[in-house]
């Protein structure tokens, strides 16, 4: 039995969060995936959700999509809106974000970062038992709002350095069928050749490294790793981050597109301006430090080792960068106090989307004149900004980045400038609070 049960003509008024119409029916909000604002159309109602069944007379912004796995595959929210109105609905998530964090500021265009697509994709593996005694492998994407696995053979949102990566994949998915655990395989181009991860597994015996390191041979991958471990390493797998040439940390975290971290660390040396003296924090490989290294003193802290070997070998082979040091250092549990930050002009902060509220309280006791905050996150970025403007900073501005072309994920950059000093009362109520 269907679990859609009322069918009905709805009226698309906007996008939601996730990408999707939203139809107002009585006093209910009707959330229509795949629908756009001003359409009417025929959709299942099932509580709050509807399944969108026709659309019965299309908005003018709608355009054809370009894969043949739209509305089955979880990873496209919207592709058939134009672009004008699909940039306006990615910026206004930023603009209802910190609106209802009462945080006024000027919020800049969206900066298209998509390039020439995503450099690393992660594709799930499941096995499952196809009933005659035979294990059947599903390797691809979630399926939406779903938990089953839409079997994939092409991407078209991917950086055409990853051609090849779903076949390596699936090779890698198939030797490890026995296991019969859900696997994420996670593969990135470099300048080398594909880089795969695997994810899932926990510890391999010899057999299954060796089964893997035949794959790599196969497919003349840089290296393939087990979570982060390194199987084998036929070739180091570099990208460039400005003038260095940086060697990823098997399985570490990397901007998804090249164009996204180009757009990113543009705006962040813009924000920066001529500071000389620099703290890049949660700086992970070296995506901003290594580039403001090259005009000014940086210290870079990051928690994970991993990554923070990585930066430090980057900026010991690179010619012509000013005094760049590195330090370990979980700045969760030990964020960066204002007597370690008055000697600084700048301080850039790009945390995980947990945000960075530790690091924010002690910045905004500070006297750093401009911090820049890159997030992945409104939500969280928007409670350390409160912080900072508590604290007596101004948020200058907000300009949105997007570097997931067609989801909801969108990427921002903050700038703020120091204006006053924190009052005792409100440091000993952001304290208390």
């Amino acid at each position: 039995m269907n679990d859609f049960e009322l069918n009905a003509e709805l009226t698309i008024a906007r996008l939601g969060q996730r990408g999707e119409g939203l139809a107002r029916q009585g006093g209910d909000m009707i959330a229509v995936p795949y629908a756009l604002p001003g359409e009417t159309v025929r959709a299942e109602i099932d509580g709050d959700r509807a399944k969108l069944i026709e659309v019965l007379t299309p908005s003018a912004d709608r355009v054809p999509s370009f894969c043949k796995y739209f509305t089955i595959c979880g990873g496209c929210a919207v592709q058939t809106l134009a672009w004008a109105p699909y940039a306006d609905w990615k910026r206004g998530l930023v603009v209802e974000g910190l609106s209802r964090a009462k945080i006024e500021t000027q919020i800049l265009p969206l900066v298209d970062a998509h390039g020439v697509g995503r450099r690393r994709a992660t594709f799930h593996s499941r096995v499952h038992d196809d009933g005659v005694g035979r294990k059947r492998l599903d390797l691809g994407y979630m399926q939406a709002r779903a938990h089953s696995i839409v079997n994939i053979d092409h991407c078209p949102i991917l950086d055409p350095g990853l051609d090849g990566a779903l076949v390596a994949a699936r090779d890698a998915a198939r030797v490890l069928i026995p296991l019969e655990k859900p696997l994420d395989i996670v593969v990135t181009t470099t300048l080398e050749g594909l880089d795969i991860d695997v994810r899932g597994t926990g510890p391999l015996d010899f057999g299954y490294r060796q089964a893997l390191i035949s794959v790599a041979e196969r497919y003349d991958l840089a290296r393939i790793s087990n979570h982060g471990e390194t199987i084998i390493e036929r070739r180091p797998p570099t990208l460039r981050m400005g003038k260095a040439l940086v060697t990823l940390p098997a399985g570490g975290f990397l901007q998804a597109a090249a164009a996204g971290e180009e757009a990113l660390a543009t705006l962040v040396r813009e924000a920066v301006g001529g500071a000389k003296k620099i703290a890049d924090l949660f700086a992970g490989s070296g995506t901003f430090a290594l580039r403001l290294a090259e005009k000014a003193e940086v210290l870079a802290i990051e928690g994970d080792a991993p990554a923070m070997r990585s930066l430090a070998r980057a900026a010991h082979e690179t010619e012509g960068l000013r005094h760049l040091t590195t330090q370990q250092r979980n700045l969760y549990s030990r964020p960066l106090m204002a007597g370690e930050l008055e000697h600084l002009d700048a301080v850039v902060f790009d945390p995980p989307r947990a945000g960075a509220q530790a690091q924010a309280e002690a910045l905004a006791v500070s006297k750093v004149p401009t911090v820049v905050g890159v997030s992945c996150n409104v939500q969280t970025f928007a409670r350390d900004a409160r912080i900072l403007i508590d604290g007596g900073y101004t948020l200058a501005s907000v300009t949105p980045v997007d570097q997931f072309r067609h989801s909801a994920h969108v990427e921002l950059v903050g700038v703020f400038k120091k204006t006053s000093v924190m009052t005792k009362a409100k440091r000993r109520g952001r304290l208390l609070g």
